[in-house]
């Protein structure tokens, strides 16, 4: 008798249910955390499942699966837009996670997709130490920001600067170190070396920001498209329209991966006043009436689209082939 397991993730909790001779079980909710994977782990061992299916999308999935499959349970990552495909096929019109999760064991079932392969720890590794970088960065610089105020005021006690002082020497140390270990880690690695290196080809790269973001996207499977993964860094422009009263501008969903926005706005920044390429794609698009953080936004989800193509195609990154002539002429 064959097991079917489809599971739907969001970002407080995991619905899973089973399906057995064409009929599945009622839903059953575990909590998005070690300890909820933990219990659905030993459900799932009890069921000895043929195949357990999660799409590979939002920031949720990577983290689960990865403890599914080094529990040897034979997990299927699956193209978003495959199951809509198949959601379609079957005219299921309302979406739930229950009714998610059960299409998803069905998709299983009638499907099977092969088995996924985790990351291996070299990359897990690298995108857990780029993320510390992350947030040691920034509160370094809150820190710096504090000793700013402080030293602006003529009656502060002078233990206080030195206290904030002596905190921000400790976060560059702290910073400093766990990037000697990102590079030391990545230098092991030839295809980690290259993607590296091709990151840092465009202009407004440094080394902080290229490995943030190699961090993020050398877990992502390689089948997703650029519109994928700028949905998944929250890139993507949700609009708000309905009939004639509802007619909201554009606006980021930010409903995705923050690092990954967090390490492509400086870059961007830097390149709409250096990189003519850049620059003539953003004055086009502030001559066209979007706001200076509309335009910005716009070149980070160019950029993180082309990012993905160079990793793809082994290729450097080079901003001439991002932006057509017309843009550089009206630049």
């Amino acid at each position: 008798m064959t097991t079917a397991v489809g599971i739907d993730i969001a970002a407080k909790q995991v619905e899973m249910t089973y399906r057995q001779q064409g009929r599945c079980a009622p839903v059953s909710s575990f909590s998005q955390s070690p300890e909820g994977h933990a219990a659905l782990i030993k459900k799932l061992n009890a069921l000895k499942p043929q195949i357990v299916v999660m799409e590979a999308t939002g920031v949720y999935y990577l983290d689960l699966a990865v403890a599914l499959a080094k529990a040897n349970l034979p997990v299927s990552v699956i193209n978003p837009r495959s199951f809509r495909h198949f959601a379609e096929l079957k005219l299921q019109g309302s979406k739930t996670d229950g009714i998610d999760s059960a299409l998803l064991a069905e998709y299983g079932e009638r499907m099977m997709p092969r088995r996924w392969s985790p990351p291996d720890d070299t990359r897990l590794a690298l995108r857990d130490l780029a993320r510390q970088i992350n947030r040691l960065t920034h509160a370094r610089t809150q820190a710096k920001n504090r000793l700013h105020a402080l030293q602006a005021k003529k009656a502060t006690f002078p233990l206080l600067v030195e206290d904030e002082q002596a905190g921000i020497e400790q976060l560059n140390q702290r910073i400093e170190r766990l990037q000697q270990a990102v590079q030391t880690l990545i230098a092991k690695d030839a295809v980690l070396c290259t993607h590296l290196e091709h990151i840092q080809a465009g202009k407004g790269f440094g080394m902080t920001s290229a490995i943030a973001i190699l961090g993020e996207l050398c877990l992502l499977p390689e089948h997703l498209k650029g519109k994928q993964v700028s949905r998944y860094a929250g890139l993507d422009v949700r609009l708000r329209q309905s009939g004639t009263s509802v007619n909201s501008p554009g606006r980021l969903s930010k409903a995705g991966n923050a690092y990954l926005r967090s390490a492509l706005f400086m870059p961007a920044l830097s390149a709409v006043r250096y990189d003519p390429p850049t620059k003539a794609f953003y004055n086009s698009l502030v001559a066209r009436g979007k706001k200076k953080i509309q335009a910005l936004c716009a070149v980070m989800r160019k950029y993180l689209t082309g990012i993905w193509a160079c990793l793809k195609y082994n290729q450097p990154f080079d901003t001439s082939r991002l932006f057509s002539e017309k843009h550089l002429k009206m630049g």
